[in-house]
């Protein structure tokens, strides 16, 4: 049997192939466009590549047109985390030493003797790998936005407190809107005193409000007009302009975040698994296609249930050596699907009763909140797995039964 290794880089790859015995046969330099990617397809058939039965490739990345381009046909891609494969380096060399062919040869003998210790990429279909490029790009987009947001809060405690005072009571505070509409308006405490209440009534409409318009104008007139400290008017002009930087950075990123949430709302319902991760409780569009996009739908990448929560982080690790034992939380795991599961466990405590009943349960028993969050996680990310190997949906009664009190 021949197996490859490529060592990737941004322009320029190194590939290497062994056979059984880990004798090298070939090694080759190709670019990153469709000349290189030819001659690697020709390199492998020249050594026996088929569409039967094509040669195994590792390489350290599951991502970009290289990786694309293998995963044609039935050929099993596997991507090694680079830690592993600098462990594997130190067994053929002690002096540390490191080049971009030896990696490639290194990459091919870890499939030669621990193939079976790693998994190919998972068969996948497109519309989950879409599904899953929409849900992180939407998940990323919501992190920059509350980067910046953070950002501007902080600006604005050095010199304008009024402002922050003017939309603490919104929800998404800064992100709303009304909010951005208003320090547009009023960049500075001194432009702000000076707002009517027409002013504030129709910065309100252009930010799309319909409702209690009268009443928070008013509200905001009043907030912008009360007594506190400014800075001296230089700076106070100053610093508003970096504001107003900020305002264009944080309106492009909540853009991006709602133009990418749509994306999702209408690719995520065309998925036959939707159906089943949207009968969870705390389960919308959005959090199911985050989920989804972790997990996938092959459903073979996964051997049990335990397989999928070791994955997502929610099972315990246990630690033990001589009579030294401990059991810990998991540090190494998928850190999207590790926080879409804090956030379910957390919304469906008031979706359901059962899961509500279990986080009490756990609470009484001596765990603090976030551990009796992922135990909760825990168990429904079983049940998930239960249900989609067998096409079932949620059923609270099966899965989260409750005791019932006697009536008295």
């Amino acid at each position: 049997m021949i197996y490859c290794g490529i060592d990737w880089a941004e322009k320029t790859h190194d590939v290497a192939l062994v056979d059984d015995s880990g004798q090298l046969l070939a090694k080759r330099h190709i670019t990153d466009d469709t000349a290189g990617y030819q001659l690697l397809l020709e390199l492998l058939a020249e050594y026996g590549d088929s569409e039967e039965n094509p040669i195994p490739v590792a390489i350290e990345t599951s991502r970009g047109l290289l990786v694309a381009m293998l995963r044609t046909g039935k050929r099993k891609v596997f991507a090694i985390n680079p830690m592993a494969a600098a462990r594997y380096r130190d067994r053929h060399s002690v002096s540390r030493k490191k080049s971009d062919p030896g990696d490639a040869l290194v990459l091919a003998n870890i499939l030669r003797t621990d193939m079976h210790a790693h998994r190919p990429l998972p068969n996948d279909s497109h519309l989950d790998r879409a599904i899953a490029v929409l849900a992180r790009a939407q998940q990323d987009a919501l992190w920059n936005r509350q980067q910046i947001a953070n950002q501007l809060r902080s600006l604005l405690r050095e010199y304008y407190p009024a402002a922050l005072d003017a939309v603490a009571k919104w929800e998404n505070g800064l992100c709303r809107p009304e909010a951005r509409e208003l320090l547009k308006a009023a960049p500075t405490p001194s432009r702000g005193t000076r707002l009517t209440r027409t002013q504030l009534q129709a910065a309100l409409k252009r930010a799309g409000r319909k409702r209690s318009i009268d009443a928070e104008a008013d509200r905001l007139r009043d907030v912008f007009r009360a007594e506190a400290a400014h800075q001296p008017p230089l700076i106070e002009e100053a610093l508003s302009k970096q504001m107003l930087a900020l305002l264009i950075q944080l309106e492009a990123a909540c853009t991006a975040a709602d133009e990418l949430a749509k994306a999702v709302e209408e690719a995520f319902p065309q998925h036959p698994d939707a159906e089943i991760l949207l009968s969870f409780p705390g389960l919308g569009i959005q959090l199911a296609a985050r989920v989804l996009a972790e997990i996938g739908d092959d459903r073979t990448r996964f051997a049990d249930a335990r397989g999928l929560k070791a994955y997502a982080g929610s099972s315990p690790i246990t630690r033990a050596s001589g009579k030294k034992s401990s059991v810990t939380r998991r540090w190494v795991k998928n850190d999207r699907l590790n926080h879409a599961g804090y956030l379910w466990a957390f919304a469906s405590l008031r979706a359901s009763a059962g899961a509500n009943a279990h986080y009490r349960r756990r609470r009484e028993h001596g765990d603090w909140h976030a551990a009796a969050q992922r135990n909760l996680f825990n168990r429904m990310i079983g049940q998930l797995y239960h249900c989609l190997q067998h096409r079932e949906l949620f059923d609270e009664s099966t899965a989260l039964p409750t005791e019932l009190v006697a009536a008295a």
